[in-house]
Formats: C-alpha cells, structure tokens, sequence
C-alpha cells in the first residue's frame, strides 16, 4: 500500500483534482481509498435518525451496515485526534492512500496550487511537497503539471507515493 498527500490553501481544488484522478486510477486497475482532514465538527450521520441519536446518546462507537456499505463512526469524547498512522492502520489494504489534508505529517505531498485562489504556494516552506499541480508556471526544481492534465498529474503522484509504513515511521519519528 503506498500513500501520498494533496495539500493546499483551500479553494484550491484538491477535492476537484482527487474526484477527477479516481476514476483514472480505478481504470488502470488500482484500489483507491482517501482519508479526509477536517477542521471543523462534521457528521457523516442525519440527524435525528438511529445511528445520530445512538452517537448522541454516548455510543463510543456506531457501526451502520447495509448491503451497499457500511461506516464506522468514532466519538473522540474529549480524546486527541488520531494522527495519520492511526487512520492508515483502519483502512483496508488498496493500491494507493490519498490523504487530503494532515499537511503537518512528514508524509510526501503534491501541491495544488490555482492562481485565482490568490494564494502562496505552500512548497517553500513544507519539504514533504515533492511535486506541484497548478494552472500557472511555477519557478521551481520540482516537477510541476498542469492541474487539467489528469494522466500527468496521475503519474506524479504514482511516482511520487511512498509506502505506507515507510510514511508511518517517519510519523513516529516526527512526534
């Protein structure tokens, strides 16, 4: 299992870019699966239906299943976030891990960069950045490809994964 990372300011286009590359990775065979930082309370449950009130109740876990999926909802109940080792041991074994967001892990990442969003590039600054998808030229060493141009951008990020337990030991190393 290898892994790599999508960073940049939000607005930015990651999610866009990540819902565009998964169906270019599913057609060359690869299992994809993603992990999602969010920085804010978010609910994956409706409220008021089983599932939200059990959580609401005080479950520490809720497990849905049906026979299309199933989820496993974790209440923190004042704990510390899971760092990124933690989250990658719960998934099931795939090809290839795209983390979007957790941009303080030493895991490798492709900037997104898009002009309009007026942002900085984040690159300078973060050395896990190996490789930028952006819609401007970028004056750098580092590989850059257009934002548009999925089977480059595909390519990079293949080229750039890293193995998972490789990116989980320099993890635990930057604790």
């Amino acid at each position: 299992m290898k892994i790599i990372g999508l960073a940049g300011w939000s607005g930015a286009g990651k999610t866009t870019l990540l819902t565009r590359l998964i169906p270019h990775f599913n057609a060359q065979g690869l299992r994809v699966s993603v992990i999602k930082h969010a920085h804010h309370q978010f609910d994956v449950d409706v409220p008021g239906k089983d599932s939200w009130r059990h959580r609401e109740a005080g479950a520490a876990e809720v497990l849905v299943a049906s026979e299309k999926r199933w989820a496993l909802m974790h209440e923190l109940r004042g704990a510390a976030e899971p760092r990124l080792p933690e989250l990658l041991a719960k998934l099931s074994a795939v090809d290839l891990v795209v983390v979007e967001g957790f941009k303080r892990e030493p895991h490798r990442k492709i900037e997104v960069h898009r002009a309009a969003n007026a942002k900085p590039l984040l690159f300078p600054d973060d050395p896990g950045i190996v490789g930028i998808a952006t819609d401007v030229a970028v004056e750098t060493r580092l590989p850059t490809v257009h934002l548009d141009d999925i089977p480059a951008v595909a390519a990079l990020v293949l080229r750039s994964a890293m193995p998972a337990d490789e990116a989980m030991a320099k993890s635990a190393l930057a604790r």
